[in-house]
């Protein structure tokens, strides 16, 4: 971006605005898992189904809907209508601000495309992730399907890849909206490669977190740092056959993700340690304290065995720790911030260019 580039300013302000949208679907996403929720509503009714029911009638209609499923014969039987509502108030209200979001991010671009305010190649990536959102709406509804028959839960495979989709939208979301309020550098940082693979590091270490969610291992082996006395927790690599038991038993689980906590809390620490004297300490240290936060924050979910409110502000604390390694990335590849958004357009109107920061 440069002073030229002052329309694009709006279109930050909406796409930082779209990634807070999205981190509360994922957090609220958080919720209905934690809360048994997510079978609730056994039917995918992307327009009908904004509209829940509105009486007696309608409701004994869906309860016997969810009857019908296994959840409710083998983990719910004899539950009373008041409690099947709470249950299915979170689930709508996933799927609810699920349409929001689409709604929020659709006119916007409409009316950005319509006053000229984007250009062709930015109307293009943004066309592009409304079609993706879209896509992770349907990505949604495959995951609960996998647990309406044969099952009394979601696919933790298809848990995973319903998250990773969401992460992925709030990383492209984010990093668009760094690109329309930074000036371009000449030459990427050396430590550009590192910081990328500190970033790669942290989506995967989100995605090993959906296995833990899917699997419910947050609530066993709740002793740290040992698991259960042991470092190898029992029943690591003794359930399913070969590379499968990485992701199918709650203490393979749980120990993977321990164990890339760990490394990605000392590759932080080293590259913080790198950076100290180059333009990206600042950002090397944010980086680094959110990850050593996540980390403690971690611990103290699995002590207490991943009560709602620790394990939503876990999950929240990961998209923290994203944003914060997208920036670091950013500023090592790309662009260096610039120093407010509010002296842009004064500088602007001088004839001069943005004032980049160092940090």
């Amino acid at each position: 971006m440069n002073a030229g580039a002052e329309p694009h300013r709006p279109v930050a302000y909406w796409l930082f605005a779209m990634c807070a949208l999205v981190a509360l679907m994922v957090i609220v996403g958080g919720a209905t898992r934690l809360t048994d929720s997510g079978l609730s509503i056994v039917e995918w009714r992307p327009v009908t189904g904004a509209i829940p029911p509105l009486n007696e009638a309608q409701w004994l209609a869906e309860f016997e809907k969810y009857k019908a499923i296994p959840e409710y014969s083998q983990v719910n039987w004899g539950m009373s209508l008041a409690a099947f509502k709470e249950i299915y108030w979170w689930e709508w209200g996933h799927r609810f601000l699920g349409r929001v979001i689409g709604l929020a991010f659709l006119l916007p671009l409409i009316f950005f495309a319509a006053t000229k305010r984007i250009d062709r190649a930015l109307g293009a990536k943004l066309a592009g992730l409304f079609v993706l959102g879209g896509f992770q709406g349907a990505l949604g509804w495959w995951m609960v399907s996998s647990g309406l028959s044969a099952r009394i839960d979601v696919s933790q495979y298809r848990l995973a890849a319903h998250l990773a989709l969401a992460v992925a939208l709030f990383a492209a979301m984010f990093w668009l909206a760094l690109d329309l309020v930074s000036v371009r550098k000449e030459k990427r940082s050396p430590v550009a490669p590192f910081a990328i693979a500190l970033c790669v590091g942290v989506y995967l270490q989100m995605i090993l977190g959906a296995f833990v969610a899917g699997l419910r291992a947050g609530r066993t082996f709740n002793s740290w740092p040992l698991m259960d006395g042991k470092f190898f927790p029992d029943g690591y690599f003794r359930g399913a056959p070969g590379l499968s038991d990485l992701f199918e038993t709650a203490a393979a689980a749980q120990f993977n993700h321990r164990l890339g906590a760990y490394g990605l809390a000392i590759a932080a620490v080293w590259f913080c340690l790198a950076a100290r004297k180059t333009v990206l300490k600042t950002r090397a240290r944010i980086f680094v304290g959110a990850v050593i936060l996540q980390a403690a924050l971690g611990v103290w979910t699995v002590i207490a065995a991943t009560p709602i409110a620790l394990g939503l502000a876990h999950q929240a604390g990961a998209l923290i720790v994203l944003a914060s390694a997208l920036y670091l990335v950013h500023g090592s590849t790309n662009s260096i911030l610039i120093k407010s958004f509010s002296s842009a357009a004064g500088e602007g109107s001088r004839g001069s260019t943005f004032s980049p920061s160092g940090s």
